[in-house]
């Protein structure tokens, strides 16, 4: 949705479609390309010299190389990005993640209406599979 700034308050414009897309600053773009692509199954579309495009269901993921940024421990921001993941094929994918000595910090569990596992990409960018809904969080989120 567009919002447009009138005095005090904010007025609705148009409605927004939906998510797009993530934008993800990497530190090497041929290792993250290895993680995101090779160990989470993303589809590549583009690859540039310092970007790449995957596509990710309906939305899609830009790796962005820029080894010049400094790796800031907790900071206000994007706090994690979450993908969707079918229940079916959730507790295979965790087996996938830890083989491949991807850092754990939280999972798996079930919690919120669906099994989640919180897990860092080689830069630290902490990512979540979840298999529930919106919805189902809402039934048990207090």
């Amino acid at each position: 949705m567009i919002l447009l700034l009138r005095g005090e308050g904010y007025a609705l414009f148009s409605e927004t479609k939906g998510f797009s897309h993530v934008t993800i600053n990497v530190a090497n773009l041929n290792r993250s390309l290895q993680f995101y692509s090779g160990m989470l199954g993303m589809k590549l579309v583009h690859q540039g010299r310092r970007d790449a495009y995957l596509e990710w269901g309906m939305a899609w993921i830009c790796l962005q190389e820029r080894a010049e940024l400094a790796i800031q421990q907790r900071q206000l921001g994007v706090d994690h990005v979450a993908l969707s993941i079918a229940e079916d094929g959730f507790h295979a994918m965790v087996e996938v993640l830890r083989t491949g000595n991807t850092a754990i910090v939280r999972g798996p569990v079930e919690r919120g209406g669906g099994w989640t596992v919180n897990f860092l990409d080689p830069d630290g960018t902490q990512l979540e599979y979840y298999t529930g809904t919106l919805a189902q969080r809402m039934k048990v989120w207090k």
